[in-house]
């Protein structure tokens, strides 16, 4: 196992001893699976890449499973970018937008709803949905799959028969597998089809092999240490960059509005906390809609470039590079209609869900408890806290009402314990008191 070197001062040098560990097990132990966390950043598709492209130069027949359809175009795409003259097969639905049409610009991408038309291709990517239908085939070599803590295990299962050996990669901090039925009634049990599909796998086979990504290329070095210790305690990481390696500079000084003293706050230390006052509100509360909505107006007049170890020269922070992460869709939804209202455009709003996997320079996150009368299991979920917090390269500043600390001592945690559940760790109610705990540091008032 591959874990977290303190002794290995190199943050470069630590990632490629790891690699090199994984790739060792992947392509010559003999195990049927390898297990490889990876925290938020870390290179998991890069890792997934690699472990491609070289088991394609080994003559293993390889099916790589991901979950949604974007994920499956994204990998096509940078296994093309990396070795444009390798065949790869892409199996689509039969929708009628089934893939990405960049695509369709690659000459040895080929693409097809049928497993057959890509039977003897190197390299075959589809999702695990569309994987589960496929039948009467000679089974691959190996497998890869991607975002394997997003799979169910009853997804997995639905696969399991199409490969021989398989290298699972994802992120044991991000949100659970999603299901759409409560899955109370099989709590517990070794079957369970709403757990993760590598929670299952080392449930039934606790002795493969299993590797750590110990750096996160992402998180800046004010991030990555709160973010390991809030909700990796157990298998932690380190910022790829030095403390001095990124910087968020201003063309236009501050106003001296709050949402101005925000911003400089997180261009310094890489967090903000706009702290609104302690109140219980509807859902999407207007007042925490429109500072949010503040906040990234501010960011982008007031010419924000960011300095990184990508480029030589400053950077301006462009409206792609900005993304606001809310806990619901009509949050979401609410902060689109104020970001139109106040002239803004070309900025992600989306749920942690949907972020998952997604990186931009700057973050502003409306607090999963913020004006909340009760702390929901939903709402204290440790995975959707690390998302909203673990997509920024340079700073994140967090919108929030007075008050979540309390709401968090009124309402511990009262889930019930189930006989053959293993206890998650960090809860969702720790993970939440950790990141105030340190955004209190950062806080600057504002009463509308």
């Amino acid at each position: 196992m591959t874990v977290y070197d303190p002794t290995v001062p190199d943050p470069a040098a630590a990632a490629a001893k790891a690699t090199a560990a994984i790739l060792e097990s992947t392509l010559h132990g003999t195990a049927r699976g390898v297990v490889v966390d990876s925290p938020p950043g870390a290179g998991k598709s890069t890792l997934v890449v690699r472990a491609a492209l070289e088991l394609a130069a080994a003559g293993r027949p390889l099916m790589v499973v991901a979950q949604t359809n974007a994920q499956v175009d994204d990998l096509v795409l940078r296994l093309a970018e990396k070795q444009p003259d390798l065949e790869v097969g892409r199996l689509h639905s039969s929708d009628g937008d089934p893939y990405d049409k960049a695509l369709d610009a690659l000459e040895h991408v080929r693409k097809s709803a049928k497993a057959g038309d890509l039977s003897g291709l190197p390299v075959v990517v589809s999702t695990a949905a569309k994987w589960a239908h496929v039948k009467n085939v000679e089974p691959w070599a190996h497998a890869i799959v991607d975002e394997a803590y997003q799979m169910r295990s009853d997804a997995l299962l639905a696969v399991a028969g199409l490969f021989e050996r398989a290298l699972f990669v994802g992120d044991p901090g991000q949100l659970d597998p999603f299901s759409v039925v409560g899955a109370d009634q099989w709590a517990g049990l070794s079957y369970d089809p709403s757990a993760s599909a590598v929670s299952t796998l080392l449930a039934h086979n606790p002795e493969l092999p299993q590797h750590r990504l110990p750096v996160s290329w992402r998180l800046p070095a004010s991030a990555a240490p709160l973010v390991s210790d809030a909700f990796y305690p157990y298998t932690p990481f380190r910022a790829g960059t030095g403390p001095g390696d990124r910087r968020l500079a201003f063309g236009a000084p501050s106003d001296g509005s709050a949402a101005d003293r925000v911003l400089d706050e997180a261009a310094e230390s890489g967090w903000g906390l706009l702290e609104l006052p302690a109140r219980h509100t509807p859902r999407t509360d207007p007042e925490a809609v429109h500072a949010v909505a503040l906040v990234v107006r501010r960011l982008l007049d007031r010419g924000g470039a960011a300095i990184s170890e990508r480029s030589d020269a400053p950077v301006p922070l462009t409206a792609d590079r900005i993304a606001v992460g809310t806990a619901h869709r009509d949050q979401a939804a609410a902060v689109r209609e104020a970001l139109a209202g106040l002239g803004v455009s070309g900025v992600t709003v989306d749920t942690a869900n949907r972020l998952q996997g997604r990186e931009y320079d700057v973050t502003v996150v409306l607090h999963p408890l913020s004006g909340r009368p009760d702390a929901t299991a939903f709402h204290l979920e440790t995975g959707r806290l690390c998302v909203l917090a673990s997509r920024h390269r340079h700073a994140c500043v967090v919108v929030c009402r007075a008050g979540v600390a309390d709401l968090l001592d009124e309402h511990p945690s009262t889930e019930p314990v189930r006989l053959g559940v293993t206890v998650k760790f960090p809860d969702g109610w720790e993970a939440n008191h950790a990141v105030l705990s340190h955004l209190a540091e950062h806080r600057v008032p504002w009463t509308p």
